[in-house]
């Protein structure tokens, strides 16, 4: 029977459960025209949630439901940056999806549970935790990408997510089994505990590969990266803008609570395979983003390559490495929504505005978003002193301070060549002569406000970025 500090610590995810019920009740009785209801009830359930989670914080970690369930510092932070990223997500996207009648109840559901999956993920205490929640994200993103039912690019993009994330879930679930088999428990203290006296180490390292291979999935890193850049593509701008941002966090959160709280035994093995996958993303996701025309398949390949930054921290193995993977993903969650979200306001019925050459001359038609758009890309390629910059610094130190220099001088080699197509776009923007119809940027006012306070906080956070640092320092300081 569940105890009232159970119910109490699970608060917000159990408030967020009803909530999304409760909305999907009341999408029923409305009218295609009322949807702005549906939207604003989304937006306002996960600012109440936000409120739970940062209000009901305890000062020490506290586990449920036998130690599944944990709400710490680390839960604290991804959960508040994940559902800023969602919410950001569904302003931006509103008017998007109304031109496109896309404009469904069934979208901000989806999200709502995408997000739902991510807080249970990141505050796993058990393997079986770690799946529900994976499960019901990945599910839920499945479904989103799919929404556009009468295109067969949407249609493609989905089906291989769907096959390719169907593997990679049975791969992480082959590889709890053998970790259970080998350790006898499904609880990630007591695996990390088992792991250094386990009779079982081959199996234990076998284990220990497929969830690396789960990791790397969820990531979008190499060489498991091949479903990346399709679903980029191929699902709506306003779908693509939540898969590129949240569920970042949520792969950190996975990759923090299965390798330090579950494996921190074998942190020796786990760490050079993550600096292979550090290398391989850094590697295939900028070269080959140089070659890509359309600008959402560029901007996957540059999340691969971002990806790898973000395991240079990760395979640091410390709470000083732990802290800065974690800035890392919150600087791209949000230089992520930023970008997309610059997309989501020049598209309108018949012009998506995912072609680079459809940003030709951005400047003289509507120089506020051409800034904006400057901002997100000088951030991504990591110019200072924008956010992009500083969360590069620490991670490159974080590879630098685990004894992995040659790591950290790829790491920089990478950078070098990412500047070559985040400057292409910003050149097209400025340098280039208008072609086409003219580009008209979205008049949303909720939409204007959001993306512009969304990019100029890459600026603000870039030249005052202490507190955040901070934080998530606190949050491994236990």
């Amino acid at each position: 029977m569940p105890t009232l500090n159970d119910i109490l610590t699970l608060l917000p995810e159990l408030y967020l459960t009803g909530a999304v019920c409760m909305l999907l009740l009341i999408d029923v009785f409305l009218q295609a025209d009322q949807r702005w209801v549906t939207h604003w009830l989304a937006v306002l359930v996960l600012a109440v949630t936000g409120w739970l989670v940062v209000s009901g914080q305890p000062t020490a970690p506290t586990t449920a439901f036998g130690g599944m369930f944990v709400r710490d510092g680390v839960a604290e932070v991804l959960k508040v940056f994940a559902l800023l990223a969602s919410g950001i997500v569904l302003v931006l996207s509103r008017p998007y999806l109304r031109d496109r009648e896309l404009h469904l109840g069934e979208f901000y559901t989806l999200i709502l549970f995408a997000t739902l999956g991510i807080m249970l993920l990141v505050s796993a205490g058990s393997l079986v935790m770690i799946y529900l929640g994976l499960e019901l994200l990945t599910l839920s993103s499945y479904a989103l990408v799919a929404l556009n039912r009468d295109s067969r690019l949407s249609s493609e993009a989905a089906i291989k997510y769907f096959v390719l994330g169907a593997l990679a879930s049975g791969m992480l679930l082959y590889g709890m089994s053998m970790i259970y088999g080998a350790t006898g428990t499904l609880d990630l203290g007591s695996i990390r505990a088992a792991s250094a006296t386990s009779a079982h180490p081959t199996l234990l390292l076998f284990g220990l590969v497929f969830l690396i291979v789960g990791i790397g999935f969820k990531f979008g890193a190499a060489p498991f990266h091949m479903w990346l850049p399709d679903v980029y593509q191929g699902a709506p701008t306003a779908v693509t803008t939540f898969i590129g941002s949240a569920p970042k966090l949520a792969a950190f959160g996975m990759a923090y609570r299965l390798l330090d709280s579950g494996m921190g035994g074998l942190l020796v093995h786990w760490q050079e395979m993550l600096a292979v996958l550090a290398v391989l993303s850094l590697a295939i996701g900028n070269i080959v983003a140089i070659a890509q025309k359309n600008l959402k398949r560029m901007l996957a390949y540059s999340t691969i390559s971002h990806m790898g930054y973000l395991f240079l921290g990760l395979a640091n193995g410390t709470p000083a490495g732990y802290s800065a993977a974690m800035f890392y993903a919150i600087c791209y969650a949000l230089m992520a929504t930023a970008s997309f979200g610059i997309i989501l306001a020049l598209a309108r019925t018949g012009f998506e505005a995912e072609e680079i050459a459809d940003l030709k001359g951005l400047n003289q038609r509507s120089p506020w978003f051409a800034g904006l758009m400057a901002l997100a890309m000088f951030s991504l390629a990591g110019v200072p002193p924008l956010f992009g910059f500083f969360a590069k610094v620490l991670v490159l130190k974080a590879a630098i301070d685990a004894g992995m220099l040659w790591l950290a001088i790829v790491a920089i080699l990478a950078a070098i060549v990412g500047l070559y197509y985040y400057l292409q776009v910003v050149k097209v923007m400025y340098f280039d002569k208008p072609e086409g119809e003219p580009l008209r940027a979205q008049v949303d006012p909720s939409l204007r406000v959001v993306l512009s306070a969304n990019a100029l906080a890459l600026l603000v956070l870039g030249l005052w970025w202490g507190p955040l640092l901070a934080w998530c320092q606190r949050a491994f300081a236990g």
